[in-house]
């Protein structure tokens, strides 16, 4: 697998110089596409691109995400803050457009930048929380529901290179080289517990989930008798890279 992956870039950039001698039809304005490395992480996507001049078109694609299991949830949780979120799953929706500018042959092939917008929402099913509650010497774990939802707006760019892998024309490959955005999210997530939580009891739980950490996310929390609340309000990151397959017609 190892030797595919390192040959996987020289067989692209050599089809691409083999290819780059080849006038490009102008004919064939319209692009559809999915990225096929977005489903490894259960990301169902598809994109439509339409050229309007030589050097200049718009790409739009959706992307979805099906409930289940946050992908690389232990790479910002520990072991044992893992273990709090028993059965937590996600639920994903993303919708990005963005202008394409080529600087190769154009009418979609070839090298591109790519300002970007890109509008995400995350929602999560009703799953259990518990917290370590310590009174008097002895440890108490006290069980909640919770549920929520984050979205956010942010802006990027990408660079890339698309090339067409027939004699037709007609055969795409997108390679997303990378890129990155930036924004703003909110987001609101609720927690219920069956058991009335004491002033002790809140300010436990409230540090306990501040005490979660979870990187490049800003949030607050507040506490009361039936549970806690907590609200996103901070910076939008994320990154893209990718290859997509498609046809142009």
């Amino acid at each position: 697998m190892k030797k595919y992956l390192i040959l996987l870039p020289c067989f692209i950039f050599s089809q691409i110089n083999a290819q780059e001698p080849a006038a490009v039809s102008p004919d064939k304005m319209n692009i559809v596409k999915t990225n096929v490395t977005a489903y490894a992480f259960r990301n169902i996507n598809l994109s439509y691109e339409r050229a309007f001049t030589q050097w200049f078109s718009v790409n739009m694609s959706f992307g979805a995400m099906p409930e289940g299991k946050v992908p690389f949830i232990n790479s910002f949780l520990s072991d044992e803050d893992e273990r709090r979120f028993q059965n937590l799953e996600v639920k994903a929706f993303n919708f990005t457009i963005e202008p394409r500018f080529y600087l190769g042959a154009g009418y979609g092939k070839g090298f591109y930048v790519a300002p970007y917008y890109r509008y995400s929402k995350i929602t999560s099913n009703t799953f259990d929380f518990y917290y370590d509650y310590n009174f008097s010497g002895t440890t108490y774990q006290i069980p909640l529901k919770g549920f929520g939802n984050a979205n956010g707006n942010s802006g990027g760019v990408m660079v890339g290179v698309q090339f067409f892998l027939t004699s037709k024309q007609n055969l795409v490959l997108d390679l997303w080289i990378a890129g990155a955005h930036y924004g703003a999210g909110k987001g609101d997530f609720t927690m219920t517990s069956d058991v009335v939580l004491t002033p002790d009891m809140q300010a436990q739980l409230k540090q306990e989930i501040e005490n979660l950490d979870i990187p490049f996310v800003n949030y607050t929390v507040e506490t009361n008798a039936n549970g806690a609340r907590i609200m996103i309000d901070g910076s939008w990151i994320g990154f893209r890279s990718g290859l997509s397959l498609g046809y142009r017609f």
